[in-house]
């Protein structure tokens, strides 16, 4: 059986190519031959070359093989995984030890005993397969300290004990021992990366890495450069080589997230790419062979982009074998509980404070409708971890773009207030309840708390406060602050 290999062939004689061809390609899948050397550059950017066995003179009478080692050197600098064997018929041992100085693999004579040539190949061939093993996880370290800019895995835990949540956990452990492609939908916030990452980590592949991406800050160039990678010279910025995140994630999970704000041109690219489970980097030529589970995200109706004509179909089947969809906060409110002491955790670990939750305030954040989800709980959380005093939460710091009531109907289909007091019975409507927030009053105290916490400075105040600086300065405007 022939081993999956390439080799190539450089010698001016066609006699020495013909018999090299013969015996090789017995025993390795292809055999290319050149006889002239300048065509090794373009034969290397084409072609994936495992072992070039290299002649060292090129010229009638020529004996010194320097020129053997001007283009070993050549090859080295465009692709130093080639193992390489240079071959004379004018050999000494000092010529071999020098060749082996400038990077040959190995060296041999002409003309050749073939048990000799076939054992020195694969021998090369061996050193070959460690070298490209080595620069895929060389490439993969260096570019893996860009793509992983996620939090803590404190913060990566998917939450819930509802019969809903229940569902996606029954189907992401189904889902998690396959490598079929999955396309996760829901409202933003919902926690669809930390989906990806279950899957993930439930999968075969939990060993190999996780990159993710998100494909909606993307364009042009830009998304060619990101996902395939680039080379030194493709365009203005592109100062070194640059491995994308396809070849990041070989052997393990490749997260796409927002996947539905791709533009039609890219969609085609991406298409061919797990089509032909191969890349090529921008400005290059030779094509890397990928091997990924890909798992994509969006809080769009993919079919109905489909019939609007914004979404391939073809892409839509290839990545969504399996559909995860998680329900909004709102949905299940029965989790809010555990979210909430979750979080609460998490953030005073973080923060080194220590606060604890009255069941008042669970019952007040159980009946707003969250628009943001588990993010905008999680937001809410930590602000109010950094601001509150004392040794409970600050209601007004937790809900201070809520409008709250606090008696709970025993189940809630949207739980705004107006829902709320459509549900209570007669006589809840005239039991005393808790007063509603003056919102003003609430947002003006949550802006002096913050800014005296950050001793004024209002660029933190308003990263806790969860507003844009603008947004910030025009409150302190027009509350006179």
């Amino acid at each position: 059986m022939k081993q999956e290999a390439t080799i190539l062939i450089v010698d001016d004689h066609p006699d020495v190519l013909l018999a090299a061809r013969l015996l090789l390609k017995q025993h390795y899948q292809q055999v290319l031959t050149l006889d002239d050397p300048f065509a090794i550059e373009q034969t290397l950017q084409q072609q994936q070359i495992d072992v070039l066995l290299l002649d060292m003179n090129f010229h009638r009478d020529a004996i010194s093989g320097q020129e053997g080692f001007f283009w070993l050197k050549k090859v080295r600098t465009l692709d130093p995984a080639v193992a390489v064997i240079l071959m004379t018929a004018y050999s000494d041992v000092q010529l071999a030890v020098e060749a082996i100085k400038c990077g040959a693999t190995d060296f041999v004579s002409k003309p050749w005993q073939n048990d000799q040539l076939l054992t020195t190949v694969a021998t090369a061939l061996a050193h070959a397969r460690d070298k490209q093993t080595l620069g895929q996880l060389t490439r993969q370290t260096q570019g893996l300290s860009q793509a992983l800019n996620h939090a803590g895995s404190d913060s990566k835990t998917l939450l819930g004990q509802s019969a809903a949540m229940q569902q996606v956990f029954d189907i992401i452990n189904k889902a998690a021992q396959t490598d079929a492609n999955i396309l996760i939908t829901g409202e933003s916030g919902t926690g669809k990366e930390l989906t990806a990452h279950a899957i993930h980590q439930q999968s075969l592949r939990a060993n190999h890495p996780f990159i993710g991406l998100d494909m909606g800050a993307l364009s042009g160039s830009l998304f060619e450069s990101e996902l395939f990678g680039h080379k030194k010279g493709a365009f203005t910025d592109a100062k070194t080589d640059r491995i994308g995140r396809f070849e990041l994630a070989h052997g393990g999970t490749l997260f796409l997230d927002e996947i539905g704000n791709l533009p039609l041109e890219q969609q085609v690219k991406l298409l061919a790419a797990l089509q032909n489970r191969q890349v090529t980097p921008l400005g290059g030529s030779k094509a890397v062979p990928t091997d990924i589970r890909l798992i994509c995200a969006t809080n769009e109706v993919l079919p109905q982009a489909v019939a609007e004509g914004r979404f391939r179909q073809d892409l839509l089947y290839r990545m969504n074998t399996i559909e995860i969809r998680l329900p909004a906060l709102r949905e299940r409110p029965e989790d809010i509980p555990q979210l909430v002491e979750h979080y609460v955790s998490l953030f005073c670990r973080k923060y080194k404070r220590e606060f604890s939750v009255d069941a008042s305030l669970l019952r007040q954040l159980q009946l707003y409708p969250w628009p943001g989800n588990v993010r905008e709980l999680a937001h809410a959380v930590e602000r109010a971890v950094i601001l509150s005093e004392g040794s409970s939460l600050n209601p007004s710091l937790m809900l201070a773009q809520a409008p709250v009531a606090t008696t709970a109907p025993a189940t809630i289909a949207e739980p705004t207030s107006a829902s709320v007091s459509q549900t209570m019975s007669p006589q809840a409507a005239t039991e005393p309840t808790e007063p509603l927030f003056d919102l003003e009053q609430v947002e003006l105290q949550t802006i002096n708390a913050a800014l005296r916490h950050f001793q004024g400075n209002v660029s933190h105040a308003a990263k806790a406060l969860g507003l844009t600086r603008g947004a910030l300065y025009r409150r302190l405007e027009k509350y006179g602050l």
